[in-house]
């Protein structure tokens, strides 16, 4: 814990390096409309905050096997496991975008993370399965409280460069969900259960940095009107606005169902096609998570150059052919088409959002909780339809089952190309 905290302690201070430490230094953020500004500080504590929050929620399904085993649990049980968690979080999004977008609560932020915080300890010292349904929701609903207002934190502190900071603020979620499986693999499954209660160190340090980056907010009243400076939205009618938003929810579909698979199911796929070990497996699952990490980084600049139209064709057709390829092959083509699939597909999300952004102007936390929301509600039914397949096809079948998903993204067709439309940025 000693080596951890002197690994993360000067990634803390550097990432709040532009937050004033006095009311008094506060400067208000120039008018980003003429001298953009992107400013890492506040987007590299926001994406920290990020890593803190998801890695603690990727804990969670990297011990559904010792799960299934302590508490003699079916996949469907999983699977509703799941559900809870992300069901909670994605009912509570939206509303809390509505809200804020509206009535600004930057303190939001550290308190969701307080909610968090308590969902740790409960499970931590679950002894039932109705224990882990309560502890699944609590952390729901901190994830809930925590990703509309940090979205729009990276949007404003993104001097107009909204691809580039909001590919930055996921990033620091994939890595987080990332370094999850290893966490459970050398830390919790080798001690139980309760072991889970030292990720309140990762709450608290995430608290403190969220309060740093909610003083920013509170000294920079400015930057909100600066942002929307940049937020001209499209020339189109309600309805093209309205078929724009409902692609780009089939596109999250298609998405989140598949990465859904791997998050929630890879590490049991590999146990029975492979007989590998439990904790073997939870390495492969980094390798992949790693992959979506790099993908989601790398989506936003380039949706940034080349537009986010493109990102999004290129993420779904991309990864469609390593995808139908995925289970016929061995071990070790698994891991290397694990990774391509992770990487491509991954692209995509920051594309995706900043595009909802773009077609609903000055809404950025409806449209950042409706797509957070949408991503987890999507995660959390079809984590429970594919522990209900599972349970009556096998997991192997599954897997041959989601490989088509990818296809789906040939309805990017249907996406108005905004460069044609006069719109503030990027298709």
């Amino acid at each position: 814990m000693k080596g951890w905290t002197r690994g993360v302690g000067p990634i803390v201070s550097s990432a709040l390096m532009t937050i004033p430490t006095d009311l008094t230094d506060a400067q208000p953020v120039p008018n980003m409309a003429t001298s953009p500004r992107f400013l890492i500080g506040i987007v590299g504590a926001v994406a920290f905050a990020h890593l803190l929050n998801d890695l603690i929620q990727a804990v969670l399904p990297a011990i559904y096997p010792m799960l299934k085993t302590k508490f003699a649990l079916s996949f469907t049980q999983i699977g509703l496991v799941a559900l809870v968690y992300q069901f909670t979080a994605s009912l509570l999004q939206p509303w809390i975008g509505i809200y804020t977008d509206k009535h600004p609560k930057p303190y939001l932020l550290p308190c969701g993370m307080f909610a968090t915080l308590i969902g740790i300890g409960l499970l931590a010292t679950a002894g039932s399965f109705a224990m882990l349904l309560v502890a699944s929701a609590v952390i729901g609903v901190g994830s809930a409280t925590f990703h509309p207002e940090a979205s729009r934190v990276a949007r404003l502190a993104s001097g107009g460069r909204f691809g580039t900071a909001q590919s930055t603020f996921q990033v620091g979620g994939n890595t987080g969900s990332a370094i999850g499986p290893l966490v459970a693999s050398l830390i919790i499954l080798p001690l139980g259960l309760t072991a889970v209660g030292w990720l309140a160190f990762a709450a608290v340090t995430a608290i403190w940095v969220l309060f740093g980056v909610t003083r920013w907010r509170i000294c920079n009243p400015h930057a909100m009107v600066a942002a929307k400076t940049l937020s001209e939205g499209p020339q189109l009618s309600r309805g093209r606005i309205i078929g724009a938003l409902a692609v780009i929810a089939v596109l999250m579909f298609a998405k989140f169902i598949y990465i859904g698979a791997f998050t929630n199911y890879f590490t049991f796929y590999l146990i029975e096609r492979f007989a590998v070990s439990v904790q073997d497996s939870q390495f492969h699952l980094f390798a992949f998570l790693a992959a979506v990490a790099a993908g989601t980084f790398a989506g936003g600049p380039i949706g940034d150059r080349i537009g986010r139209k493109a990102v999004i064709w290129l993420s779904f057709l991309g990864a469609a052919p390593f995808a139908l390829l995925l289970p016929y092959v061995d071990l070790g083509w698994t891991t290397v088409l694990s990774i391509a699939i992770g990487f491509i597909m991954s692209s995509a999300f920051a594309a995706l959002v900043v595009y909802a952004q773009e077609l609903v102007p000055g809404r950025v936390g409806l449209v950042s909780g409706l797509m957070f929301g949408l991503m987890f509600g999507i995660g959390g039914i079809g984590a429970a339809g594919l522990g209900l397949l599972a349970d009556a096809n096998g997991i192997v079948w599954v897997y041959k089952l989601c490989a088509v998903l990818p296809l789906l993204g040939l309805i990017t067709a249907l996406l108005p190309d905004m460069k044609n439309l006069g719109a503030a940025g990027r298709s």
